[in-house]
């Protein structure tokens, strides 16, 4: 079997499984099958699916700079499930603040994105993440050409609203934040290091 069907045939379902199993463990802990949820279940649950979404969009935007340092080319492969899943947990990290939270208040819930700038940012974040996975098949990225591009690099955006929320949540423990800034950090310098070293070539 070529290097091609095995990512096709096993590694794709191995990955997939194992970044859907973060969700998996949010169900089971919930019924406190493979453990609890705490004394606040509802803010245990949207701070997990919201530090996977983060996760998941640093792990996405790290795959360019390995593969070019690695020279693993197939790992581009992975790039856009690992974005897919970004959305994924980001997404369901909103619902779980609309409906668990927030009761489906609209009235609340339009405030509360107008007025908590915190919020804000990641409902900023959710609308990009949205856009790129609306546009992510093959075919939307011949349609709209170099826009597919220019569209995608809203990834980084995402993460900077993405860390920019989550520093703003927390308010004063920011250490976690700051690791995901931190990363943050590296990616968009090494883009902009291969930027200007492609410039000073021409």
């Amino acid at each position: 079997m070529d290097t091609l069907k095995q990512i096709r045939f096993i590694w794709k379902p191995v990955v997939f499984a194992l970044c859907l199993l973060p969700g998996v463990l949010v169900v089971t802990d919930t019924f406190e099958i493979t453990g609890s949820l705490g004394a606040n279940p509802i803010e245990e649950i949207q701070d997990r699916l919201g530090n996977w979404g983060l996760r998941f969009i640093m792990i996405a935007l790290a795959v360019t700079p390995l593969r070019r340092l690695s020279g693993w080319n197939w790992m581009s492969r992975f790039r856009r499930m690992l974005g897919l899943f970004a959305f994924f947990y980001v997404l369901i990290h909103f619902f779980a603040w609309l409906i668990l939270d927030q009761g489906i208040l609209w009235s609340a819930i339009v405030e509360d994105i107008v007025e908590r700038p915190f919020i804000t940012l990641g409902f900023t974040a959710l609308l990009i993440l949205t856009a790129m996975a609306a546009t992510s098949t093959n075919a939307m990225r011949r349609r709209l050409g170099k826009r597919w591009q220019q569209l995608h690099y809203g990834a980084y955006i995402a993460g900077i609203l993405g860390v920019w929320h989550y520093w703003w949540q927390v308010k004063k423990d920011i250490q976690e934040p700051l690791i995901y800034a931190a990363i943050l950090s590296i990616l968009l310098g090494y883009r902009v290091w291969v930027r200007f070293a492609k410039k000073s070539k021409t």
